[in-house]
């Protein structure tokens, strides 16, 4: 068991024993997991550099990752399922997203706990860190790993950063948001490069080395200032590589030993977990379709982890997790995020030759879990998450795996929508030309849980893939439905939807080693969008009650703000809001071909009435709870008032 000790800082009663409905109290226990991995094991050999990290006496190589755990009090009552929540750049995810609550680094009060769903529902949820450059403060949830060393002492190697700034400022820092930066290891290197693209798919321009500096070995100033919305890209050379890798095997250990570890080792589940299921979102999801692609399911012990995995919002990418000077947040194109193989088939690239299946290794080892990959029309339109269910050529679908289901949540952003919805994006101050996108997703990704969880335990097959396929044409080149966008009043259609490219980092990329920063970038992957009917509303998918009985066009897409520059661009995972006209004549007087309001439901109680039935449908088809109808219309009224008195 690569787990060999569980420090306990803090245990205590969550919200002062009070009960959860038929599961009862629940406790929150708080503190370090120390792991000791055989380098080598041939569970472990995918880890880039683990051959290159420090061992201890025992000839292990040695980790701490910061734990979080909510387990019923009394385990009797409780469902007896692990729900693994992989911190997305060390915050907690899965209450915001399954109780419908805010985020917050140590849920305490009953409104941290939102509606309570999973604890009611009586699944043990546990958070471990697994990324090593998130600073431990304001509560995240960290990884502690070594550095390699070669042979003949310190590793060097190149690292790519890329920003795309809302203002001008005249200093950067040298990684994503807060994250501790990997430091240059010369702050005169004359081989490092800075270039800039005036807008996306734009030619890189280098900028003279004379015009820029690093600040210190963590940042970098323009002389002038960068831009908003240009694009840069700063790649340098670093030395003492973290070992990146380490974070999915603190994932896959953690579960297996709250799984299988014993109350002597200080295993608070111990006996208590009949199934483990994990979670990631956006950058984790990407982090998990990483692990399932290195078929890192089977523990030091043989046993299989996971059985059920929900891969959300991550599109086709994976990313850099397993590289050395790797970049766990970064999420740029150009990264080793974007790399084929994609669907879980094999499939052959033509125009390289390569052939792969995202799913090979785990087929190989017989230990493919339940998978339900969920992504958004977001995720579309960012070009990528067509390509994994259809060829890279844009020729045909490609079949899920039989232990796959992949959904469209259709007309959604990239996270669930607000009402009222924020001025900026929260977490990078973006604004949008339109306003953002207010589905809530949030009962759908409820019913993901629940049906997979009996698809686990009962063999209840989930309800059937629901994409946009090519073959029914409800998968479509993006550009083709700018006509429908363009005749809606006040929209904006990009000039530009981005497609990932063909890249080439070098000859030991399947190492986790990369020599070409930036990669030598090939010919771009085909992919598609949604196909929108009449009102611009996503046609494939499951579509939720706003696009069933809709009051607006939701879009997965949204035009940067102009006074952050460079409008004809996408935002980055923000959707859009662009309301029908109220009554008739509001709407001939401002030409929208849209049916309004009024003519569509005449009243409030006609509309709130149509939004119960396809709430009931919706139930009906297994893609929402039952226990969600009631607040489900509660916010169609709301939505209501806001779209109506806006």
């Amino acid at each position: 068991m690569a787990v060999r000790s569980f420090e306990i800082t803090r245990r205590s009663a969550v919200l002062d024993g009070r009960p959860f409905g038929a599961t009862g109290a629940y406790e929150k226990i708080v503190g370090v997991l120390r792991f000791g991995i055989d380098p080598t094991h041939p569970a472990n050999q995918a880890i880039a550099d683990i051959g290159l990290a420090p061992r201890s006496a025992e000839g292990l190589v040695e980790a701490a990752a910061d734990f979080y755990l909510l387990r019923p009090v009394d385990p009797a009552r409780g469902k007896r399922r692990l729900l693994l929540d992989i911190p997305n750049r060390g915050r907690k995810v899965a209450l915001g997203m399954f109780n419908s609550t805010i985020r917050v680094p140590d849920p305490t009060t009953a409104e941290d706990f939102g509606n309570g769903f999973l604890m009611r529902h009586g699944y043990t949820v546990a958070w471990c860190g697994w990324q090593h450059d998130v600073p431990r403060q304001d509560g995240l949830l960290a990884l502690t790993v070594p550095v390699a060393r070669g042979e003949n002492g310190l590793i060097g190697g190149p690292v790519l950063c890329e920003w795309r700034p809302n203002s001008r400022v005249d200093t950067l820092p040298m990684a994503d948001r807060y994250h501790i930066a990997q430091p240059t290891a010369d702050l005169s290197d004359p081989a490092a490069r800075l270039t800039v693209r005036e807008h996306a798919g734009a030619p890189a321009v280098a900028i003279a080395r004379t015009a820029w500096r690093f600040a210190d070995a963590t940042h970098v100033s323009l002389a002038g200032g960068f831009e908003p919305g240009k694009i840069y890209e700063l790649v340098y050379r670093a030395e003492n590589p973290p070992l990146v890798g380490l974070g999915l095997l603190a994932v896959r250990d953690t579960a297996a030993w709250l799984r299988s570890g014993s109350a002597a080792a200080g295993n608070p589940c111990a006996g208590e977990l009949d199934h483990a299921y994990v979670i990631g979102v956006s950058q984790t999801g990407r982090f998990l379709r990483h692990l399932l692609y290195l078929g890192l399911n089977e523990d030091e012990a043989a046993g299989k982890v996971f059985d059920g995995v929900i891969a959300h919002i991550a599109g086709a990418r994976r990313g850099e997790f397993n590289q050395r000077f790797g970049q766990p947040s970064l999420n740029a194109t150009s990264s080793v995020g974007s790399l084929f193989p994609f669907t879980d088939a094999s499939a052959v690239d033509r125009v390289t030759g390569k052939r792969g299946a995202q799913l090979a290794r785990l087929e190989a080892r017989g230990t493919v879990p339940k998978i339900v990959a969920v992504n958004t029309s977001a995720e579309y339109w960012r070009g990528d998450a067509s390509l994994v269910h259809s060829d890279v050529e844009g020729t045909r679908d490609v079949a899920p795996h039989p232990q796959t289901r992949l959904y469209l949540f259709a007309g959604c952003q990239h996270t669930p929508g607000t009402l009222p919805p924020p001025d900026a994006d929260p977490n990078t101050g973006s604004r949008g030309r339109h306003t953002f996108n207010v589905v809530d997703y949030a009962p759908l990704l409820r019913a993901v849980l629940m049906n997979l969880d009996r698809w686990v335990t009962d063999g209840a097959e989930p309800p059937v893939s629901a994409v946009p396929r090519l073959d029914d044409g409800t998968g479509v080149v993006a550009e083709t439905t700018r006509a429908t966008f363009t005749r809606i009043p006040g929209a904006r259609f990009p000039d530009r939807v981005e497609r990932p490219r063909r890249l080439d980092f070098g000859p030991d990329i399947d190492r986790g080693i990369v020599h070409e920063l930036p990669p030598k970038i090939g010919a771009p992957f085909v992919s598609f969008v949604p196909s929108v009917d009449a009102d611009g509303n996503d046609i494939p998918g499951i579509r939720p009650v706003e696009l069933l009985v809709p009051l607006a066009t939701f879009t997965g897409w949204n035009p940067r703000h102009p006074d952050q520059g460079v409008p004809g661009d996408l935002m980055s995972m923000l959707g859009s809001t662009l309301p029908f006209a109220s009554t008739r004549a509001a709407r001939e007087a401002s030409g929208d071909p849209r049916v309004s309001i009024d003519e569509r439901y005449g009243s409030r109680a006609a509309y709130l009435e149509r939004a119960r039935e396809a709430a009931n449908t919706l139930v009906a088809q297994r893609h929402m709870l039952a226990e969600d109808v009631d607040a489900v219309v509660e916010r169609a009224g709301r939505l209501w008032d806001f779209i109506v008195r806006a």
